[in-house]
């Protein structure tokens, strides 16, 4: 199980005396990343709507793409050939690659039944009875059958559907992390699955040992000196979340994810973080895969996360909604039509500096793409920016 040295390397720089919130610094082949911070994500080789170089200006630090959907176009044999992910997308600093693990999620039970990994962010769950006729027949076909319609999970690893063109394929351990070395990102993740907000415990329980074993399998097969990240499952079981904790803990991992499911609501978030990082080495970096709204990143910080990654601030963007200190902004509001202030007063980006919400507001209603670059440039700054303050807390002790 022994794995190639890896190029990364994390240094804690202070600990919080208020909480589990750390400052450090993340070193990598291409760069230093100061943490706590945001990793956008960058699913096909890109920050939608921005260019490499504009997402730099952001203030983001560190990138993470989509491993599934890289192998599924343009193919990682593609990008090997482009001298891998930094030169075939322009990006110079530290990229992630997740590990197709999540899509095990998203293209099964998520899709089957619309949910999300945080389950009364359905989008259905203000029609109760629906709700409550939905839920039961989810747990009816966990008990039942254990398996997604669209996928089917062995114990080798998991034959997707392509959303592509239908065609079957596998990946497992192995094809994950061979996949992953083709992109050449400077951390990778282990093979695992996101189990849905409403699974059994058997389901978990059985989930959970399944993704141990495929743990060990990609450390097992990792030849690159790349980072390789373990990640922690358990769902919103307390007993599970510690023995994942545990058993990945106690492996030869060069940091860890913390993944999967909360359960019902945000509100334990915070809890089952904090029994994750506590089962952890604590010199080793914490990742928190997927969450990270402007409310949830100071909780997730002082629960011991040292980088996570979020969709919101892009794909907001893209459905017309700026993030900012007074909360959010639906740009297609006609109301904004005549205002001309920009999105934020306080905020510094260049969307903010250069133009209105009432320019905005016309661009989302006409439906030009620049509203949607302005946005999401407007919103990775926005979170990059809060986050930087939370590390400069940190610094003077006040987190």
């Amino acid at each position: 199980m022994l794995q190639p040295m890896s190029t990364v390397e994390f240094k804690i720089l202070k600990q919080s005396q208020h909480s589990n919130a750390r400052l450090g610094v993340l070193k990598t082949p291409h760069g230093e990343v100061e943490t706590p911070t945001l990793v956008p994500v960058a699913t096909q080789a890109v920050v939608k709507t921005l260019t490499s170089e504009e997402a730099l200006v952001t203030k983001t630090q560190i990138i993470i793409a989509n491993t599934f959907h890289l192998h599924l176009k343009p193919g990682e044999n593609i990008v090997k050939q482009a001298s891998g992910l930094h030169k075939f997308m322009n990006w110079t600093g530290p990229i992630m690659t997740d590990s197709a693990g999540f899509q095990v999620f998203s293209l099964g039970f998520g899709r089957d039944f619309k949910v999300g990994k945080i389950l009364k962010h359905r989008p259905n769950n203000h029609h109760k009875e629906d709700f409550q006729i939905q839920l039961s027949l989810k747990t009816k076909i966990f008990k039942e059958t254990n398996q997604p319609q669209n996928l089917k999970i062995v114990s080798e690893g998991v034959w997707f559907q392509s959303p592509l063109d239908g065609q079957k394929l596998f990946i497992g351990p192995k094809e994950s992390v061979k996949i992953q070395e083709a992109l050449g990102a400077d951390i990778i993740f282990a093979f695992d699955e996101c189990t849905p907000p409403q699974a059994s415990r058997e389901y978990t329980q059985k989930s959970l040992e399944r993704t141990h074993s495929w743990a060990k399998t990609c450390l097992a097969t990792k030849r690159s000196n790349q980072a390789l990240f373990g990640i922690i499952q358990g769902g919103k079981f307390k007993d599970l979340r510690i023995d994942g904790a545990r058993f990945i803990g106690s492996l030869p991992f060069d940091g860890f994810g913390i993944g999967g499911e909360f359960g019902d609501s945000k509100t334990t978030m915070s809890q089952m973080i904090k029994m994750a990082v506590k089962e952890l080495p604590p010199q080793k970096p914490r990742h928190l895969l997927g969450i990270g709204h402007p409310e949830d990143i100071l909780p997730i910080i002082k629960s011991g996360v040292d980088t996570f990654d979020c969709i919101a601030p892009t794909h907001y963007a893209r459905h017309g909604t700026a993030f900012t200190s007074k909360g959010r902004l639906d740009l297609a509001q006609s109301r904004f039509l005549k205002d001309q202030k920009p999105l934020d007063p306080k905020c510094a980006c260049s969307t903010c500096q250069n133009y209105s919400r009432s320019y905005i507001c016309h661009l989302v209603k006409a439906k030009e793409i620049t509203a949607l670059r302005l946005l999401t440039f407007h919103n990775l700054y926005f979170f990059n920016t809060l986050t930087e303050k939370i590390r400069l807390k940190i610094k003077q002790g006040r987190v």
